[in-house]
């Protein structure tokens, strides 16, 4: 039986590290020699960037081909799929993921699609992380079907947590109606700077109204993050004691 865990990595709010979490995460596993694959599903590829794969447009196998196939029901050809040196296979990611969105709102169980997918490869994986868009689009409920759980991370920003509730209200909409088994694995507080009132402030609102669901690990605001990101690697890779490489390793033992 196969005992792959699927996570959705998702906040419809832009800007809160989804795709660094996606990333931490996933090679943060596969250092502790756990099999993974990261599936971008954001048209902006920003998990494909930051994996090192700089010119996404120039891939031809990607998420959005890969949902096309199933829609077609050919079988997944898994050599496709890229690896990264850090141990990570990748679904990339492109524009051409936006112009997919269009194509699959008439198909017969188009919410479905990545699920095909992601059946056909899971029993190689012991975790597959989906990088959601920053929209609660067709294909970010493609992801939610997919998944076991959703991890949501979130700044420490009043704008960031009033999107909270609509982003529960669509999990829990899928859960009921597409994916029984679907659950929140957890919020995430990233980027937090410990040195001001105002981050403190929205994390105790946070804390009064989702307590239950909040992850122990916070993740600090960290330079270092920025510039791993733009260097196209982990923060593990880049600067393995930095605070939030510590806070990532820290996280992970919560979330397996």
């Amino acid at each position: 039986m196969c005992k792959c865990k699927v996570i959705a990595i998702a906040n419809q709010k832009g800007g809160v590290g989804k795709t660094t979490t996606t990333l931490n995460i996933g090679v943060g596993l596969a250092n502790l020699g756990k099999k993974v694959l990261l599936i971008d599903a954001d048209a902006q590829a920003n998990l494909t960037v930051s994996l090192g794969f700089n010119r996404p447009d120039m891939l031809s196998y990607t998420t959005g081909q890969a949902m096309v196939d199933i829609a077609n029901e050919d079988k997944i050809d898994k050599s496709n799929l890229l690896h990264n040196d850090e141990g990570v296979d990748l679904l990339p990611s492109n524009l051409r993921l936006s112009a997919l969105e269009n194509q699959i709102i008439p198909l017969l169980g188009r919410e479905s699609l990545l699920k095909g997918f992601i059946e056909q490869v899971k029993s190689d994986y012991d975790y597959i992380l989906v990088d959601c868009s920053p929209t609660l689009n067709i294909i970010t409920i493609n992801a939610f079907t997919a998944a076991d759980s959703v991890l949501i991370p979130t700044q420490p920003s009043y704008l960031a947590v009033q999107g909270l509730q609509d982003l529960l209200k669509t999990v829990s909409q899928v859960k009921r109606q597409l994916n029984p088994k679907l659950s929140i694995s957890g919020i995430l507080i990233t980027m937090y700077d410990s040195r001001t009132n105002y981050s403190k402030e929205v994390i105790d609102i946070l804390r009064e109204n989702y307590d239950e669901l909040i992850f122990n690990t916070v993740i600090p605001r960290s330079i270092k993050q920025e510039e791993a990101s733009t260097d196209g690697k982990s923060i593990y890779s880049y600067a393995k004691n930095n605070k939030v490489a510590l806070a990532y390793k820290n996280l992970i033992e919560e979330v397996k």
